[in-house]
């Protein structure tokens, strides 16, 4: 939805609120933060929690009295909420440029930006602020473990991330137009990515292993997305009436019929996102490793059921079993650095991965330990 605002000249200068300026920065944001095919960017979602946020504590106040006090304020409200450091850091950062686009448009006066600028970042154990864990390859026998438990096209996702590293976004968008196969190396060039605004090409290698892969997701329409929760389902209904023991009367097919059209259901998409990619993930890791004794889903038990069971302690202790039993999409290319690494070295790593500078790629892949040990034996 469109928000609009109109503001006079004097209003502007002497009685802006806080709750406006937010309100013209989404107006703006709504039609900056945009790919190219016209959807937005999860950036407007985190621009739109931290104005949230703000305008709940400070709303009311004049925009330009707006200060460091404030911004600690609604600071001190994130670590309480148990959000990790660098989480806060970079939501207080967005505060920050949220006013400083509001002196570009004279909503605001300098002074206001500047004095936001004077608070520094939370420092590493230098604050209540918890420190988050550091996000490392996901084990080969976990996903094992997870793929009998996933769809056709969930398992075509994650095993094309593993044979390219690309990014979970780049696999979800993944098209057989988009695919360069006249070489021996197929390349895929993704329409977006996460540089495009910045004028950046991305080209993903597939490798003869991964050319067989997506050449099962082939179809007569170049245009459609390979990996497709839609295809997924339309699959899973052949399969089932195949697999039917009695026959489909009319009478059945006309009740079904009009008992769809007086509930419609919500048509599956066309492709995966990255909410819906590790959503499948996620359940597959919950059938794969359950949770022990009374913590786990009973058979025939509905998931409100099992949640009205559970005590809040027990609800508590489920949460923590799943967190440490689930991984997500973006591990996967963290393993396929580190394999990288390991094999061919940090150089060949960046290029794969698609990063400019090497520094980067240090993030994903880990360091070889094994091979700082065997040269410690021999130089130590």
């Amino acid at each position: 939805m469109q928000l609009e605002l109109e503001v006079s000249p004097c209003a502007i200068r002497t009685g802006t609120t806080v709750s406006e300026v937010l309100l013209a920065f989404l107006n703006f944001a709504t039609g900056h933060y945009r790919r190219a095919d016209g959807s937005t960017t999860n950036e407007l979602d985190e621009y739109k929690m931290v104005a949230r946020h703000a305008r709940e504590l400070y709303g009311t106040s004049p925009a330009q009295e707006f200060g460091p006090l404030a911004l600690k304020s609604i600071r001190q409200k994130f670590i309480a909420a148990g959000w990790c450091r660098g989480f806060i850091n970079q939501r207080v950062g967005r505060l920050r440029r949220i006013f400083k686009w509001a002196v570009g448009e004279e909503l605001v006066p300098p002074a206001v930006y500047q004095a936001l600028a004077a608070v520094a970042g939370l420092q590493r154990g230098r604050s209540n602020a918890r420190e988050s864990k550091p996000v490392g390859p996901v084990a080969p026998d976990v996903v094992a473990a997870t793929l009998p438990h996933l769809n056709r096209h969930v398992r075509g996702l994650i095993e094309f991330q593993q044979l390219t590293g690309c990014r979970p976004g780049e696999a979800c968008d993944v098209r057989q137009c988009d695919i360069d196969t006249s070489g021996k190396v197929w390349l895929y060039r993704p329409r977006q990515h996460k540089n495009t605004h910045r004028g950046k090409s991305r080209v993903v290698a597939i490798g003869p292993r991964a050319q067989v892969l997506v050449s099962a997701f082939f179809t007569p329409d170049a245009g459609a997305y390979l990996f497709s929760p839609a295809a997924a389902v339309a699959e899973r209904n052949l399969r089932r009436a195949s697999e039917r023991k009695t026959p489909r009367y009319p009478s059945h097919m006309a009740r079904n019929a009009k008992k769809r059209k007086a509930s419609p259901q919500r048509r599956p998409a066309q492709k995966y996102n990255r909410g819906s990619y590790g959503t499948a993930i996620d359940r597959a890791c919950d059938k794969a490793f359950p949770p022990p004794g009374e913590l786990a889903q009973r058979i025939d038990e509905t998931r409100s059921a099992w949640m009205a069971r559970l005590t809040a302690d027990q609800r508590s202790q489920l949460r923590r079993w799943q967190k440490e039993h689930r991984w997500h999409p973006n591990q996967l290319r963290h393993l396929f650095a580190t394999q990288v690494r390991k094999e061919h070295g940090l150089e060949a790593a960046q290029v794969l991965l698609g990063h400019a500078r090497a520094d980067v790629t240090q993030i994903y892949a880990e360091r070889n330990e094994e091979l700082a040990a065997s040269v410690a034996t021999q130089v130590g």
